[in-house]
Order: C-alpha cells, then structure tokens, then sequence
C-alpha cells in the first residue's frame, strides 16, 4: 500500500467524533482540503450555518445565499459555488473555490459527493 495513502488513512481514523457538530466539521475541512476549496458549509434551508470550514464570514455569506442559489438564482459573483442538498431539501452543503481550473474540477466533484454522504451519514447518525 502507498505510504501517503496509509497516513492519509490512518489521519483520517484519528479524526472521528461521536459529537455530530465536530464530525461536520471534520467532514468539511477534510473536503475543504481535498477539494481545494475556500468554503465548505451546511446550511438549513433558512440560509443559517449548522457548521463550516473557512472564514466564519465566508461561511455565513454561503449559508446566507445557498437556498436561493438552490432554487437557481446566481447570486454570488465569480463562479466557482456548488449548492447540493443533503436528504432532501432542509440541508444544504454549499461550496465555494476561488479559482476552478479543469485538473482541479474532477478531484473537486469528487470531494463534493464524499462531502454530501459523509454529512447524510452524520446527520442520520445524530
């Protein structure tokens, strides 16, 4: 097995919390890593933050915005913003990047879909 795989791995396993608002926070630095993005944040389907990675500002600002982007009003200046539901409508996790390129959009989405079921996966835990 690779050697930076098994730390990534072993890195991850030591980052686990019973506690649901740490655990989304780990989930969403990870992806926030991962992804290479600015902001990752859950937000209820009233546009308040449940949890973040990123400048608190960015966070509230994403949260803020995300159900309207949900319902598709571009809002938000520059691009670079995902919008998903989690389990249906009353959870959002919400993305910002502050540069896309093509090499980063494949390993992006595919942060951005582990994002959305890690945070299912929380949630129902909790």
């Amino acid at each position: 097995m690779d050697r930076s795989f098994r730390h990534s791995l072993e890195d991850r396993r030591r980052r686990r919390s019973i506690d649901p608002l740490v655990a989304l926070h780990y989930q969403l630095s990870s992806t926030r890593k991962e992804g290479a993005l600015d902001t990752v944040v859950v937000a209820d389907d009233e546009g308040v933050v449940v949890a973040g990675a990123g400048s608190w500002a960015a966070c509230e600002e994403l949260a803020a915005f995300a159900p309207l982007i949900a319902r598709g009003e571009p809002l938000l200046e520059g691009g670079g913003v995902s919008v998903r539901s989690v389990g249906g409508d009353r959870v959002l996790l919400c993305t910002r990047a502050a540069q896309s390129t093509e090499e980063l959009s494949a390993v992006r989405e595919a942060a951005i879909t582990r994002a959305v079921v890690g945070v299912s996966r929380i949630l129902q835990a909790a």
